[in-house]
């Protein structure tokens, strides 16, 4: 398990974070950053992986931010900008908690400026006061991850998997259907 570190970064202001995201995002957009070069040629900051390798951290780091980016911060602007009404702090109570470990996951796993960024988010959440302020945030941290997770999902060496097939569940329904018949 990953300690959970507080938040360091100091926000001035939802506007500052909303703007240091996307130069964040606009800084990755046309080429990966390093950190995912380097973890994609198996330079892991903190040496994690199983067994001495470093498949297992590729694997956490695309499965974090898939979740973080297709669930977490989705589910938070999507309730943010469609149920405006709902409790601001309550929200923000539940996103600091997972953002937090998340963020601490991707220092784990070999993204210390992702971990960075999604820190920053949580101290622009933290400082919000109306849930259209939440939304811009959570926005922008999702464009953020968004491009940094199809930037691993790039770097992923996705031809493993083809020693890995199984059998076509559809196909083996189909063949015992069949021969029940005969």
């Amino acid at each position: 398990m990953v300690a959970q570190a507080e938040v360091r970064t100091v926000v001035e202001s939802v506007d500052a974070v909303v703007h240091h995201i996307d130069a964040a995002r606009d800084a990755i957009w046309e080429s990966p950053p390093q950190e995912v070069l380097s973890l994609g040629a198996g330079n892991v900051p903190r040496g994690t992986g199983a067994k001495n390798n470093y498949l297992s951290t590729l694997i956490f780091a695309e499965n974090e931010l898939r979740t973080l980016t297709d669930e977490i911060l989705w589910f938070g602007w999507v309730t943010a900008t469609r149920q405006p009404d709902l409790d601001l702090r309550t929200l923000v109570a539940y996103m600091d908690e997972i953002a937090q470990y998340k963020a601490n996951m991707f220092d784990y796993v070999g993204l210390p400026e992702g971990c960075e960024v999604l820190k920053e988010y949580v101290g622009g959440i933290r400082i919000a006061t109306t849930m259209e302020e939440f939304a811009r945030l959570t926005e922008s941290a999702m464009t953020y991850f968004n491009r940094l997770h199809g930037w691993v999902d790039i770097v992923f060496p996705w031809g493993l998997v083809n020693g890995f097939h199984r059998v076509n569940p559809l196909q083996k329904i189909a063949d015992a259907h069949r021969a029940g018949q005969a």
